[in-house]
């Protein structure tokens, strides 16, 4: 069972997570999605009407405790900011990393 995956969905995908591919690289993501897709379209398949639902296999439990501030343990805006290269009121400031078109 073969799920096919459309160029115009791939340049979409892609888009969605702006990142550019190459004719090449779509070709081989068609691929690797057309494969996921029939993975899970097994897995589909499967009869796991005997099986217990889980959403962990270890046993363990989480273990909670009271959020409680610590005010001993905090820096002020000011100590925060002492050391950053750049700040503009009150806030630390960053390079951009993420490119827009």
């Amino acid at each position: 069972m073969s799920n096919k995956i459309t160029t115009a969905q791939i340049k979409h995908i892609a888009e969605l997570a702006f990142i550019p591919i190459t004719e090449n690289e779509e070709n081989s993501l068609r691929g690797a999605f057309e494969e996921t897709l029939d993975v899970i379209s097994e897995l589909q398949s499967m009869d796991v009407s005997g099986v217990e639902p889980t959403n962990q296999v270890t046993g363990f439990e989480n273990v909670l405790r009271e959020d409680i501030v610590n005010e001993e343990n905090m820096f002020s805006q000011a100590e925060a900011l002492k050391n950053a290269k750049h700040t503009y009121d009150g806030y630390f400031v960053v390079p951009r990393i993420i490119n827009e078109k």
